[in-house]
């Protein structure tokens, strides 16, 4: 009979920070999910139309860069969108790059969706509080570029 090694003890070492910012935007993501559900938008949808309404039209490569998101996942999300007929996609005029537009039905799920990301919104910020949300807006800012590098 063989003697299985012991498993290494856990460790109470410092929580992955990575880890720990991608529980908390998946706890946030579905509670703005759970307040954007009655205007049929998803909050991962609803950023990325409010993404390309402040830009458009924008090319692809720079909402990625925008959204901070890989060119594959930004694809496919925007695909979806496309396939709902909530944006547009065409070729740009350097034939090498294509750039998206909100259409008017696009418009429209954003002018609804509004008010149920801002109750959202409301709801977070009045647990957070808005001091501490200044503070916490710079440092995930400083972990955003820190990505980036």
């Amino acid at each position: 009979m063989s003697r299985a090694t012991p498993l290494p003890k856990v460790s109470r070492a410092t929580p992955c920070v990575c880890a720990t910012l991608r529980k908390a935007s998946r706890a946030l993501t579905l509670l703005y999910d759970e307040h954007l559900r009655p205007a049929g938008l998803r909050v991962t949808q609803y950023s990325l139309l409010k993404h390309v309404l402040a830009r458009e039209p924008v090319g692809v490569n720079q909402l990625a860069e925008a959204t901070v998101t890989d060119r594959t996942t930004l694809s496919r999300n925007l695909r979806i969108l496309e396939r709902t007929g909530l944006i547009r996609i065409r070729t740009a005029e350097d034939r090498r790059a294509r750039e998206v537009t909100v259409t008017p039905k696009g418009r429209e799920a954003v002018t609804k969706a509004t008010p149920c990301w801002e109750q959202a919104q409301a709801h977070v910020l009045k647990q957070v509080g808005p001091e501490h949300w200044v503070v916490l807006q710079e440092e995930l800012r400083t972990m955003i570029a820190l990505g980036r590098r």
